[in-house]
């Protein structure tokens, strides 16, 4: 097999928020991209602005940088993949495209949930790795134990006996991305590396990841393994080239995901230079291009020579574990603030995203103006109902639930491994908190710094609720991660919210008057001038049952003049929930209202009439 040694193909794996983009920021910086005086943006590979907003990568993305070595410039291809677990779509695709990983761990926090979910993908496929230990210079970094860790993680993962035990043989890199510094020499706990620059981390990607191999003269085969959209150029197609020559212009075989096969036309071909794609005339193995002129190809398929077309393995991703129902907005005050509220508007806009996103599926239901959308978490299916406002779309969504499946007669569901560390004084409200959710507790670790660190096995739907819950009870100090471990049988009832809600029992404006009543009852999420219908929650009662309130009850007038009256009335702040909360906090007869100015939560049944024939038609049933 012949090989390219100007090239390497590389992506970067982590938890979330272990410093994945930071370290291209570093990387791209280092390579010489950019001008000494240049402006530059932090994590300049969050392109989109909810990737800025919530620090997190969502989409995964590739650059390309290139290094001097004494044997002549090498080009690294980057892909920088998403560190939340709601989003392994896109990094099963992009460890399609690479030969090898970096693996980065904080070298505080250590290997978390999403770390053993990247690691798995990466070792199941057999990819060499390259450990990162990152944030070496943090005050209360512990770079031995985090190293240990990362070590039993390996074994853990390697308990398979198909698994190649060499993966083992990793090399380790202390590095400080913020700072742009790297070594092979463990320094001191809470140190900067003594190296000024990250020349050890390239050399070790160049001597561990091994340079792309072809056969010679083999047929052309490319994958495409993302999609991206041009104004100019309409679809564009990421593919990475494993055989032969891909040329512009050139006629080639597209094997589609069906089994049929078709000849095009590539109008159009592009590859990455740092930050910006660049027109290419050709690429040959190892190439990672993005190619126009094929209006409808989707992730997965392949396209080969048209002599000879030899299909490759379609991509296939893990099965959805939570749905939602999504449909257009159904309340009074529909079409104030959004421009796209027909189902038609909505089916397309959800059609689209299947397209790109390979993780999310979009199921038909009763009801011709609803369909149930599943994926891999809440922050997955939030983040796309985000995107979905912000262009204008109004909404209806239902609580989220878990996806069930039958295997071998038996109803099972999904369960997460949850990581949480919270400090010890909270240790028995946690534990208390999952057991009523039926989490079993895996392991119990106590750092000696004042924070234990708890491992859960808990039924995903044990989880939905769980967030806002949590930081409640441990002052706001608690830290909580999951990721999807498998599926169990059904666990049977688990304890739902323990409080019910205050409801409108009428269309109107909030008053002042109103609220200072109602803030007796429970926790207000609305504020005097919000404008309230009849079934639209107001607040959390707290009570388990529902309780209907006049949330516009003005005050009466009188003869009687008073100078001070109105200046005891003190209102305590109303509860500004984000979207994600919003779909925690609902019931199963309950969902979020979502257009471009506001976010709702309302009954599904409106009308208290309504709501009472449902109640009676349940208690009978």
């Amino acid at each position: 097999m012949a090989s390219r040694s100007d090239l390497r193909n590389v992506a970067i794996i982590a938890h979330v928020d272990h410093g994945k983009t930071t370290l291209v920021d570093s990387m791209l910086w280092q390579s010489g991209v950019f001008r000494d005086n240049q402006d530059v943006a932090e994590r300049v590979m969050d392109s989109m602005d909810l990737e800025r907003e919530k620090g997190i990568t969502i989409l995964a993305k590739n650059t390309a940088v290139r290094w001097e070595t004494p044997d002549g410039p090498v080009t690294l291809n980057i892909v920088d993949t998403p560190g939340h677990a709601d989003f392994g779509g896109e990094v099963e695709r992009a460890l399609e495209m690479v030969d090898g990983v970096l693996l980065l761990v904080d070298a505080s926090e250590g290997p978390l949930p999403q770390t053993r979910f990247v690691l798995r993908k990466a070792l199941r496929k057999g990819l060499p790795v390259v450990l990162v230990i990152n944030k070496v210079d943090r005050p209360d970094s512990r770079i031995a134990e985090v190293v240990d860790q990362t070590y039993e993680l390996f074994l853990d993962l390697l308990d398979d006996p198909s698994a190649d035990a060499t993966a083992l043989d990793f090399p380790i890199v202390y590095a400080s991305a913020r700072a742009g510094r790297a070594t092979l020499e463990q320094p001191a706990d809470g140190t900067v590396p003594d190296n000024q620059d990250l020349r050890p981390l390239f050399e070790t990607i160049l001597s561990t990841v091994p340079p792309p191999t072809y056969a010679e003269g083999a047929p052309l085969q490319a994958h495409v393994t993302n999609l991206d959209a041009s104004p100019y150029l309409g679809r564009l197609a990421l593919c990475r080239v494993h055989q032969g020559e891909l040329v512009r212009g050139a006629t080639v075989a597209w094997c589609r995901a069906d089994g049929s096969v078709e000849r095009v036309r590539i109008t159009d071909m592009m590859m990455t230079e740092a930050l910006d794609r660049v027109p290419a005339d050709k690429a040959g193995p190892g190439d990672i291009v993005a190619i126009a002129g094929i209006a409808d190809i989707t992730i997965g398929e392949t396209l080969a020579d048209p002599d000879d077309p030899k299909p490759l393995p379609v991509i296939r991703v893990d099965e959805p574990s939570i749905s939602v129902t999504i449909g257009i907005n159904t309340s009074p005050l529909s079409g104030q603030s959004g421009d796209k509220v027909t189902a038609r508007l909505v089916k397309n806009r959800l059609d689209a995203e299947t397209i790109g996103n390979v993780s999310i599926r979009v199921q038909n239901t009763e009801r011709p103006d609803t369909w149930e959308v599943q994926g891999r978490g809440e922050l997955q299916l939030a983040v796309l109902v985000e995107l979905m406002r912000r262009e204008g779309f109004e909404l209806t969504v239902g609580k989220p639930q878990v996806v069930t499946q039958e295997i071998n007669g038996k109803r099972m569901e999904p369960v997460e491994r949850v990581t949480i560390d919270v400090p010890d004084e909270y240790v028995g409200v946690v534990t208390q908190l999952l057991g009523l959710r039926k989490g079993r507790l895996e392991q119990m670790v106590n750092h000696g710094t004042g924070w234990v660190r708890l491992d859960y096995l808990v039924p995903a739907r044990g989880l939905i609720g769980f967030r806002t819950e949590f930081l409640t009870e441990t002052r706001g100090t608690g830290l909580i991660h999951h990721v999807f471990e498998g599926y169990e049988p059904w666990a049977g009832d688990l304890r739902t919210r323990p409080r019910g809600s205050l409801v409108a029992d009428r269309r109107g404006a909030v008053t002042a008057y109103a609220c200072f009543n109602m803030q007796e009852r429970g926790t207000l999420f609305v504020k005097p001038g919000t404008e309230v219908y009849e079934g639209m929650l107001v607040g959390e009662n707290s009570r388990p049952d529902d309780m209907d309130v006049n949330a516009t009850r003005e005050k009466k007038l009188t003869n009687v003049r008073s100078s001070t009256a109105d200046e005891l009335e003190r209102l305590v702040p109303a509860r500004e929930m984000a979207l994600e909360q919003a779909l925690e906090f609902c019931r199963e007869d309950e969902c979020v209202e979502v257009t471009p100015a506001a976010i709702r939560l309302r009954k599904m049944a409106l009308s208290q009439t309504d709501r009472e024939k449902l109640r009676a038609r349940a208690r009978r049933g």
